[in-house]
């Protein structure tokens, strides 16, 4: 396995700790065992995805740098936010359609981000790169979808993050059009804030507008820890994302 932790190079949570946080923030092993560590007090020892459910891993040329496909905002988070997508679209009984645009959406959210931080208007930027590049992203998912059911995606891409309590005038129109893209997504996003490096910005469900199944959040956090530990210990991401799906789907 490659040392990600150099003698005297702070891990992720320390810097996070310290607000010294880079621009590009790819998980290491002092911080996944940190994680790991804090599995919430609740959470079910053996957590599991009652079905497989649709995930897309993005491209790594789908990211406007090979360094930011590897950071936090990068290749994995966008996979794993896909499926929890997915699986939110078919446990809120949503159709085919909107269930493939879901995943196809959590794959790209985040591909047009130049960093890790904050970076106001990524989801704009992302939503823009979907809209020329629906037949790519719908070609790698192997699945026909409406172009109508893909441009309310995009509209999701766009407001994914901004707070709700922030539309604009426009972003709360186009809303109305596709209220429940817009609530998976976030939910969805919101989900994979267990790879983050301090608890307090972990999932607060109670901002969310739809409700998560409690067998999602457990699930979702082990399967943080298990992606991200393949990866440090030299398996590729898909590889990576696929044993650990399998891991967690009974009957995979």
């Amino acid at each position: 396995m490659t040392d990600l932790n150099p003698p005297g190079r702070a891990c992720l949570h320390e810097l996070a700790a310290q607000r010294r946080l880079p621009a590009h923030q790819p998980m290491d092993q002092m911080t996944l065992g940190w994680i790991s560590g804090h599995r919430p007090a609740n959470f079910d020892a053996a957590p599991s995805f009652p079905r497989p459910g649709l995930m897309l891993v993005p491209a790594r040329s789908w990211f406007l740098s090979e360094r930011q496909s590897d950071a936090n905002h990068g290749v994995r988070h966008n996979a794993r936010v896909s499926l929890y997508a997915a699986l939110l679209a078919q446990e809120h009984e949503l159709g085919a359609d909107d269930i493939a645009a879901l995943c196809a959406a959590g794959a790209v959210h985040d591909c047009r981000r130049r960093d890790d931080r904050t970076d106001p208007g990524h989801g704009q930027r992302a939503a823009t790169w979907f809209r020329r590049r629906t037949a790519t992203v719908t070609r790698a998912l192997g699945r026909e979808v409406p172009a109508a059911t893909l441009h309310r995606a995009a509209q999701a891409i766009a407001v994914h993050d901004v707070p709700y309590d922030h539309f604009t005038t426009r972003q709360k129109r186009a809303y109305r059009q596709a209220p429940h893209l817009v609530d998976v997504l976030k939910a969805a996003d919101c989900l994979d804030r267990y790879r983050l490096p301090l608890t307090r910005w972990w999932p607060d469900l109670t901002r969310l507008r739809i409700a998560v199944p409690d067998w999602l959040p457990p699930a979702a956090f082990a399967l943080v820890v298990r992606s991200e530990q393949a990866v440090l210990d030299g398996a590729t991401t898909p590889c990576a994302l696929a044993t650990a799906r399998r891991s967690l789907t009974p009957g995979q």
